[in-house]
């Protein structure tokens, strides 16, 4: 009875499944919204900021085909490095002013952001797992 516990408990590609779902699946809501609502806010950041705006396509890339490929498991590890990237590109240029204040909750402001760059960054460290396309047998899986 107990080894069956240890191996249900004892699960490294599970958890590994269970980071990619939500950090991945989650993201593409925002860029999802993007899409439909544009990159106005995004291409004046990144003008205020001093950067091309026809950077702010990158976007798409970070927030729509990463996370996708995170939750494939298919080029897992540099996928979730781009999503961290737009998770930084994203505290610096918009999000720096929140960097120690607090919710009214008591709650971190930027606790979202934060969990998506971790989780990310996770994943880039972790890689996908067994539970994927790519069985989590290449490096950068």
């Amino acid at each position: 009875m107990s080894d069956m516990i240890n191996r249900i408990i004892q699960n490294d590609d599970l958890g590994k499944l269970l980071i990619r779902l939500p950090v991945a699946g989650l993201m593409i809501f925002h860029g999802i919204h993007k899409l439909k609502n544009g990159l106005g806010f995004i291409e004046k950041s990144l003008v205020d900021a001093g950067l091309p705006a026809y950077m702010s396509y990158g976007v798409f890339v970070g927030e729509i085909v990463a996370p996708l490929l995170i939750i494939l498991g298919v080029f897992a590890r540099p996928a979730a490095l781009i999503e961290a990237f737009v998770m930084v590109a994203a505290i610096y240029l918009v999000h720096t002013g929140d960097l120690f204040s607090l919710t009214k909750h008591g709650g971190h402001a930027l606790e979202l952001q934060f969990l998506y760059l971790f989780g990310s960054l996770a994943i880039v460290f972790l890689g996908s797992g067994r539970y994927s396309l790519s069985r989590g047998k290449g490096l950068w899986d």
